[in-house]
């Protein structure tokens, strides 16, 4: 297993965008995933607990409810599934930063011994903007400060760092700790056969993703730009959205390893019941 520093990432992914190609993220879930993303040409995998329930069968969503422990399926799934194989492109773990169950220093310290390179803080209280359950929470001391300090820590170790984010003032905050990477998140994909049926069209994704850039920028003119979830789902989906918007490149989940599976497993299910007998 090839380690890479936060240099080395910054430098593969600008390395990219200078030939004119687009960044690509993508989730796995399990050891197949990973494989197939390495082998297909992705930038960076990214592992997080709802790339878990994904590969079996459920909503992305269930990642971001009271289920299980988020941080402990990240760990899991890195030791087990993902970094025993021979890796050649970064791996980014999906860690919790308001997990009042573990000290955060010790859990990136494990994060990096495990072979990690860097971390996106999910799930996030980012997606609960303007509700109850995130100023309870704020309240409480485990609010979206504890995501941003982990950040920073994340710095301090020499990770590479990625931030989802859902508006513009969460950007500023998360460019401001210094993340390298700001995803504009839209909500949970559309497309297949669990996919969100209330996402916003695509153009007003477009919209709000602008407003979340140009907070970010602000604050650090250098930070790289990314989009996620919503309506974008496709490939197609993306370009538009980079072509569109100051984004460099799509971070993909459901639209890599949920919405293309469900659709060649069922093909092959259709094919192989479709053959005939003597």
């Amino acid at each position: 297993m090839t380690k890479f520093s936060r240099n080395d990432v910054l430098q593969r992914l600008t390395a990219e965008t200078a030939q004119g190609r687009s960044i690509l993220a993508v989730g796995a879930g399990n050891g197949l995933s990973a494989r197939c993303a390495e082998l297909g040409g992705a930038d960076l995998i990214v592992v997080y607990n709802s790339g878990y329930y994904r590969v079996n069968g459920l909503p992305s969503l269930v990642g971001a409810i009271p289920v299980g422990d988020a941080n402990e399926v990240m760990l899991r799934l890195g030791r087990q599934s993902i970094m025993p194989k021979k890796r050649t492109i970064p791996v980014i773990a999906g860690v919790y930063g308001i997990d009042p169950t573990r000290d955060i220093d010790d859990l990136l310290d494990e994060v990096k011994a495990i072979g990690y390179s860097g971390i996106i803080n999910f799930p996030t209280l980012s997606r609960h903007e303007n509700s109850n359950y995130r100023i309870d929470l704020e309240n409480a001391g485990l609010g979206f400060a504890c995501e941003v300090d982990m950040m920073r820590k994340a710095r301090e170790r020499d990770l590479f760092t990625l931030a989802y984010v859902y508006n513009p003032e969460d950007a500023r905050a998360m460019a401001r700790a210094g993340v390298d990477v700001i995803v504009g998140h839209m909500g949970l994909t559309i497309g297949g056969d669990i996919g969100s049926r209330s996402a916003i069209g695509i153009d007003a994704a477009i919209t709000r993703i602008g407003e979340i850039f140009d907070a970010a920028l602000v604050a650090d003119p250098d930070v790289i730009l990314l989009s996620h979830g919503g309506p974008i789902s496709t490939a197609e989906d993306a370009q538009y959205v980079n072509l569109n918007s100051k984004a460099v490149g799509f971070v993909a989940a459901s639209s890599f390893e949920r919405i293309p599976i469900e659709i060649a497993l069922k093909k092959a299910c259709d094919d192989f019941k479709s053959i005939k007998i003597s």
